[in-house]
């Protein structure tokens, strides 16, 4: 199959997403948009696969291809293209489905439990409940409308949300790779001061080595579920 995916900053990539294209024969093109790139026409990708990024849904006017690239969601949404938005993509993906999205009571960096709020769906089945991921946001997405509401942390309530079967988005981070978190502390260094749901670079990087195996293994199985009736 064919999968476009839009990266929003150098240092937030597909991260192991890449690993699982290539393994299972998908062609994965990225748009750049940070470098100018332009959003793909709908007919060159069968999914479509939307990163985050330290900007906010909200800030059309300090970032140029935001409004167009709210358009493109729309327009993609639409033609019922599988789309699974990651961070800042589940709030934009949000945002267009006409959603709120706005700052959390706490900024959410680490790994820390989410708990299923929906049991038995068998898209999540390789979860554990409560099952350790990786966040890194400081905002959040109330849930569309028609949209079905499954996991919740304690930093924040809302943390995934499927909509009509083929709109996925997931606030927290199973596709972190090694060179991913340390790319990710070098840009965001500032936001990592002692709060709450904040923990610090020392934690961060032990705890990689903890998860980041569990992490993967269920991104792959995310992966195979969501996109299986897309595969060619």
């Amino acid at each position: 199959m064919k999968l476009g995916a839009i990266q929003h900053v150098p240092f937030e990539t597909v991260g192991s997403i890449e690993e699982w294209a290539d393994a299972n024969g998908h062609a994965l093109s990225i748009t750049k948009i940070f470098n100018g790139d332009p959003l793909p026409a709908l007919h060159t990708f069968d999914g479509l696969i939307v990163m985050g990024g330290p900007m906010g849904a909200y800030d059309d006017h300090r970032y140029s291809w935001l409004p167009h690239e709210k358009i493109f969601l729309q327009s993609a949404i639409r033609e019922k293209k599988k789309i699974l938005g990651i961070c800042l993509g589940a709030q934009l993906i949000a945002a267009v489905l006409g959603a709120i999205v706005h700052k959390n009571p706490w900024k959410e960096i680490g790994w820390f439990p989410i708990r299923k709020t929906i049991d038995g769906h068998k898209l999540f089945s390789a979860f554990a409940s409560p099952q350790t991921v990786f966040h890194w946001h400081g905002d959040t997405f109330e849930i569309p409308h028609n949209a079905q509401r499954f996991f919740e942390s304690d930093g924040c309530k809302n943390q995934a949300f499927l909509y009509s079967d083929h709109v996925l988005g997931l606030q927290f981070h199973l596709e972190l790779t090694a060179s991913g978190l340390e790319e990710l502390i070098q840009n965001c260094q500032n936001e990592l001061i002692a709060d709450h749901f904040i923990q610090l670079e020392e934690k961060l990087t032990s705890q990689y080595a903890t998860y980041s195996s569990e992490n993967k293994r269920i991104l792959f199985s995310l992966l195979d579920s969501f996109f299986a009736a897309e595969k060619v």
